[in-house]
């Protein structure tokens, strides 16, 4: 199904690489006009002279340069909030500084982004918000995921709030739960390891479907829970994980 996203306005975090890079894509690829934003200036640009694809420096850690867009753009039909940190380790290894900062950049960017935007997105009539939660969050307790699963629990819990407070309003806010993604942060994760290879046997292996999960299957189900498609449905925790938590 072609266009499912015609004549809609779109921003995405996130969007140099990754997840947030193909969902900016296959957002214009359904007919979106999308503001792709990252800090990531030099591999924001690779998305340079793509069809229905703005570029914009955003760092969702600042308040004032979050307001400052909003102010700028014209009402939003998705806001799609994709930036995010893996923190590797326990409470043992999580010192204030890294829950913090997890906190901050996982669950405040996507307060910040949410409350910039949305009152336009009321005035407008309604959205569609997608928010990237994962299933190391409320939803599984995986080993070395301390603050990270912390922190998307808590996008969870902020997806259906703003889904029950906007309800009546034409708001639908969804969240997306992924297992483990092919992407440039997993590839450096991986090569943190002392032994790279065995690094990502670990990771497959935890995937029951036998490999990982690709950027694209996200970006899929995110197009979905942006269009009319999904007009019904609000407030979910979307699992795209491979059967991680069967």
């Amino acid at each position: 199904m072609a266009d499912r996203l015609s004549g809609k306005t779109a921003l995405v975090t996130a969007a140099a690489q990754g997840i947030g890079r193909a969902t900016a894509l296959a957002f214009a690829a359904e007919g979106a006009e999308v503001m792709a934003t990252d800090i990531n200036l030099d591999r924001l640009e690779e998305l340079s002279g793509t069809p229905g694809i703005s570029l914009r420096r955003l760092d969702v850690m600042d308040p004032q340069a979050v307001n400052s867009l909003a102010a700028e753009m014209p009402p939003l039909d998705v806001l799609c909030n994709v930036a995010g940190f893996v923190h590797n380790g326990t409470i043992l290894d999580c010192p204030e500084e890294d829950w913090d900062f997890s906190f901050d950049l996982n669950v405040k960017s996507m307060y910040r982004m949410i409350r910039a935007f949305l009152p336009a997105m009321l005035e407008n009539g309604g959205g569609s918000i997608v928010n990237m939660a994962s299933v190391a969050s409320s939803l599984r307790g995986l080993p070395n995921r301390f603050v990270y699963g912390a922190s998307k629990a808590a996008v969870i819990g902020l997806t259906k709030a703003v889904a029950a407070d906007f309800i009546k309003q034409g708001i639908r806010c969804n969240c997306i739960c992924p297992g483990t993604i092919e992407s440039p942060s997993l590839d450096d994760r991986i090569n943190a390891f002392d032994d790279p290879v065995a690094a990502r046997k670990a990771f497959i292996a935890r995937q029951p479907i036998g490999r990982l999960g690709t950027p694209e299957e996200i970006a899929g189900m995110a197009v979905y829970l942006a269009s009319d498609v999904a007009a019904y449905t609000t407030g979910t925790a979307m699992i795209v994980d491979g059967g991680v938590t069967l």
